[in-house]
Formats: structure tokens, sequence, C-alpha cells
């Protein structure tokens, strides 16, 4: 009964929309949604007009969104918590959560770093604001080190690896597909992931003014992208291969971080909320995030779209 339901208003949506000209702009990240969508064949019969922009990480992406280039998009916790704080007008209308194997400081092979405590007085390069920022800060406090204990080095993903290969600096703080590429090229060991010190969180984004004018769009778009993580679930080699050709890295990668990610939507609830307020709280004590300026986890989590307008199983 539940599945008719929600079949019963798709189609429902699907014959109001069907004249409708609306275009959805949806940023991505390496391919990431428009692999698997397109992989999990959710995208067919679209009542709108999808166009898809590529990123090379969140930050440019939240940047064209703040800018009213693209209406949606999916990022990490801490690069959304970033552009909350600072203003862009955001919010996260679904959540997923992931094992977070993939999210790691990399040091190289033989670097004589073994834990996070040897990364005293090191340098790591990574993204400002990303989630590799956000492994660091929590990878610190679990050690007992402060946030000045290491010298962060800004960088993008590319120019990232290329410090910690020539030794211009001691270790890299990433994500995926960057750690899968890296470890099975045999360039880098992971020191340190994520599992345990942070929650796994991802979201699907939007503006404030998508929220308002496209509303039902962004319903349907999350419902389809929902669905496709669950087809994902149960196999996800088709993903990987689509993935592959459409980034040109080999299979072995996208099926190694899909693998062992385990992407699954999840409600925006209580426990979804109460995260994304620690990741929020982290960052105000690393001095990151002024007090002042530090968003609300409950006003910046669009609780809205859920149960009826995102099926979450």
């Amino acid at each position: 009964m539940r599945a008719l339901i929600a079949i019963l208003a798709l189609l429902a949506f699907t014959g109001i929309a069907r004249a409708d000209e609306t275009v959805l702009r949806v940023g991505d990240q390496r391919g990431n949604a428009r692999a698997l969508m397109e992989a999990a064949g959710v995208l067919a019969d679209l009542p709108y007009k999808l166009e898809w922009s590529e990123f090379p990480a969140a930050a440019p992406l939240l940047e064209a969104l703040n800018a009213g280039a693209i209406d949606a998009g999916g990022v990490g916790d801490a690069p959304f918590t970033f552009a909350a704080a600072a203003g862009v007008p955001v919010k996260a209308f679904v959540a997923f959560r992931n094992k977070q194997n993939g999210l790691a400081i990399l040091v190289a092979k033989d670097s004589p770093i073994k834990n996070v405590a040897d990364l005293k007085g090191r340098s790591i390069a990574t993204n400002r604001g990303s989630i590799g920022h956000q492994v660091v800060l929590a990878a610190l406090e679990e050690a007992g080190l402060p946030a000045n204990a290491v010298t962060l080095r800004f960088l993008p993903p590319a120019d990232a690896k290329i410090a910690l290969a020539s030794g211009s600096v001691d270790a890299w703080a990433t994500w995926e597909p960057y750690t899968s590429t890296a470890e099975l090229a045999g360039l880098a060991r992971v020191v340190r992931d994520g599992n345990g010190i942070t929650p796994g969180l991802s979201f699907a984004v939007a503006s404030d003014a998508a929220l308002k004018t496209k509303r039902a769009q962004l319903a349907d778009f999350g419902r389809r992208l929902v669905n496709a993580r669950e087809w994902a679930l149960k196999d996800p080699a088709p993903y990987a291969a689509v993935w592959s050709k459409l980034i040109g890295l080999p299979e072995t990668v996208p099926l190694r971080w899909f693998s062992r990610a385990e992407y699954r939507a999840v409600p925006i609830d209580d426990a979804v909320i109460a995260d994304e307020q620690r990741n929020i709280d982290l960052y105000v004590r690393s001095g990151l995030i002024p007090a002042a300026r530090a968003p609300r986890a409950d006003l910046i989590l669009d609780r809205s779209f859920e149960p009826s307008a995102i099926a979450v199983r």
C-alpha cells in the first residue's frame, strides 16, 4: 500500500507538471549523483528539465549556489556548515549517512608517521571548510591535541595530491574518490579515517529561492535520488561501471568506494540535527566559526520534505 501511494503521488505530480518547462539546475561532484541516478534508471520521464553542472569539490558548488547559478546539489556536512555560517542562503532537504573509511588523513607509504599524535608539528594539505578539514579537527581532538598542533595548507585535491607525493606536505586529509585512488595506486596509507569521530553525514541541499519556487521539483528529485541510493546498496557494481565511464577512472576505484561507504538515506530527525549541531560546535571550539555567526542546526535542516515528500525506508 505504501508503495502504491508513492507511485500514485508521483503519477499525480507528473500529470500536473507535464507541461511545466521548469528547469532544475543541480550541481554534482565528480559525477556522483548523476552517475548514480543514470545507472539506477531513475531519471526517465522527468516532469521538468534537469541540468547538471560538474564541480571538483563542495566549496565551488556552494559558491555557484550562492551566486544563483544552480538550484541544488550534493555536499558533505562540513562544507554545508561553513556555507551556512558564511550567510549562504542554503538548507539541506535530504540526508544520507555513510561509513567513513574514505574520509581519511593520508601519508606517503614510507612516511614515519604512524598515528595522529605523530602529526604534531607537521603539515597537512586539505580544502578549507571541507570534510577533510573536519576529520583533521576531529582527529586532533581525539588525540588531545589543539587545532594549532599542525600546520594546515589549504589546497584543492589535485594540488594536495602533488604536494604529498613531492614531500612538500606531510599528510593529506581528503575524501572519495581521492582516498581510494591513492590507496589502490599504492601512493598513500591511512593514518586515521573518519569512523567514530565524524558523523558521516551528507546532504542534498537547495537555495532558499529554489525551496520556495521549485519545491515540487526538488521533492521529486529527492525521491529519485533516495531510490537510486537504495538500488546501489544492493549491488554497487553497475553504479561503479557508469561512474567510471563518466569520470575516466578505473572501475576498481568507485567499486572500492561505494562498497565500503554504504550510503543510506535517513530522515532529517533529531539524531541528524544533533550530529549537525556537534559539527557546528566543533568548528566554534576550533575558532573557525565565530560563535556569533554559528548557525543553528535545526534552522538549516529542512524537515518539511519528510516523510511524505521524500520516502525513506
